[in-house]
């Protein structure tokens, strides 16, 4: 693929730095609590044993995306019982969203399991992916998102020092439980890089997909993982609106807002939750063609014209949340 013409020289490291730098100064405001290991490894408790925040949820989905993409919450009578949306957009969604946000990184010691996310991807290298971006960022210092509930062990932390040539000292890990009111934000906060890992599944060009933005609705958090999990899949699954710009012909546009939404995929129509125990908890057996907004426009810049396709399923989502 080749690069858009706007990243070639872009460090979603360097400009991620500050945006962590405002979550260590801000930790008592944002609800979260740091610490220092000893080999010098930064730890980010986001909701572990401290209560986070929708503002840390937020700006932590900023980090992920590498500096590259905007992330707010707008009130909106959208749905009747979630009145607020997590907003996000970039001008480089490419690079923000698959390059960064993606959560691509497995990473394994024992009983821990943890798919990292954010600017160390780009440094490490160790998804395909990368290639295909044609994409390759160098740092001195560089952070991590993990969706956990434990401090990755040493090995871990090692494995990523090594893989990234970045010193422990230099490494921040951020932990995001599901079940916390910060990892619930920065999940929804994946609603526009769900559609582009869609749209790469599908082998659209991603060299035609110019900007992006999406919305979807904060669900209630649980202390239940399943339930918890569930919900977050559903606020985008099932309430997730996705708006894509692109360049190309129309009946490529037209085409991709057909298979794009969640909705045309064979396991829609339940909630997630009820998809996975169908499926005896197991990934792999849900068709990976489910995990997309709810509803997308997409709008061709070479043409002018726009279409739509999916639909917001309200009724679904209050089974799924309520």
């Amino acid at each position: 693929m080749a690069q858009h013409p706007n990243i070639q020289h872009v460090s979603v490291n360097a400009l991620a730095a500050p945006l962590l730098q405002k979550l260590i100064k801000g930790a008592k405001t944002f609800g979260i609590e740091v610490t220092r290991l000893e080999n010098g490894c930064t730890i980010i408790d986001a909701g572990i044993k401290t209560e986070g925040s929708i503002r840390a949820g937020l700006l932590i989905a900023e980090i992920c995306m590498g500096g590259l993409g905007k992330a707010g919450v707008k009130k909106s009578k959208q749905f009747e019982h979630c009145p607020l949306l997590v907003d996000v957009h970039s001008q480089t969604p490419v690079l923000a969203c698959l390059g960064s946000q993606y959560a691509g990184w497995a990473l394994q010691h024992e009983k821990f399991f943890s798919l990292g996310s954010g600017p160390a991807r780009a440094l490490a290298q160790r998804e395909d992916l990368f290639k295909e971006l044609n994409y390759q960022d160098i740092a001195e210092t560089t952070v991590l998102v993990l969706e956990t509930e434990k401090i990755p062990p040493i090995e871990v932390i090692n494995k990523v020092a090594q893989d990234t040539r970045v010193k422990a000292k230099s490494l921040t890990f951020i932990l995001t439980p599901t079940k916390s009111l910060a990892g619930t934000v920065q999940i929804v906060g994946r609603v526009l890089e769900v559609a582009l890992h869609k749209a790469h599944t599908m082998h659209f060009p991603l060299s035609q997909i110019i900007s992006g933005a999406g919305t979807a609705p904060i669900p209630p958090v649980s202390e239940d993982f399943l339930t918890a999990m569930g919900r977050t899949n559903d606020a985008i699954l099932l309430g997730g609106y996705v708006q894509l710009q692109v360049k190309c012909n129309d009946d490529e546009a037209e085409q991709l807002s057909k298979d794009l939404p969640s909705c045309a995929s064979k396991d829609y129509g339940r909630p997630f939750a009820e998809v996975f125990k169908a499926v005896n908890m197991d990934f792999y057996q849900i068709d990976p063609l489910l995990f997309s907004p709810a509803k997308v426009s997409i709008k061709n810049l070479a043409t002018g014209k726009t279409f739509t396709g999916g639909e917001l399923n309200e009724s679904l989502i209050n089974k799924s949340f309520f």
